[in-house]
């Protein structure tokens, strides 16, 4: 066996640091929110038996809901997108809905085009109340550690 010159790579994990509060994927769960969840129970997620069912429940509710286009600011950074925290977007339509299978993401106008980035990243900041209470939903779905 021939001997190598190159020295083993040392990779170093570092705790991550708590940021305090609500937490995505339900991390450090919310309040519970009976009038919230009574709402995503009976209007988005009713009779919704699997995984793709609740995910068209939010596509179908969202897409509702929404009143484009509205202005919106990134709360959070996701390293699937390019946006930073308090980077203002103006968002401009749902993604199609085949994106939306495990997450649900919209299009924001970006340079040469639009581009597709997770509603939960996105906090509205000149919008409709129907479009406050719709990303409030999902927010609050994350929030609590719901999935599809």
């Amino acid at each position: 066996m021939r001997s190598s010159s190159h020295k083993p790579v040392r990779v170093v994990r570092v705790p991550r640091q708590s940021r305090g509060g609500s937490g995505r994927r339900g991390r450090n769960r919310g309040k519970t929110d009976p009038a919230r969840e009574h709402r995503i129970t009976m209007e988005v997620v009713v009779d919704a038996y699997d995984a793709t069912e609740r995910a068209i429940g939010w596509f179908s509710y969202l897409e509702s809901q929404l009143e484009f286009p509205f202005t919106a600011h990134c709360i959070e950074r996701r390293v699937i997108s390019p946006l930073l925290v308090d980077d203002e977007v103006e968002v401009i339509a749902m993604a199609p809905a085949d994106e939306c299978a495990f997450e649900i993401f919209v299009m924001i106008r970006w340079q040469h085009g639009g581009l597709g980035v997770p509603l939960s990243q996105l906090n509205p900041s000149h919008a409709s109340d129907a479009t406050n209470v719709a990303v409030a939903d999902w927010h609050y779905w994350v929030e609590q550690g719901y999935r599809f």
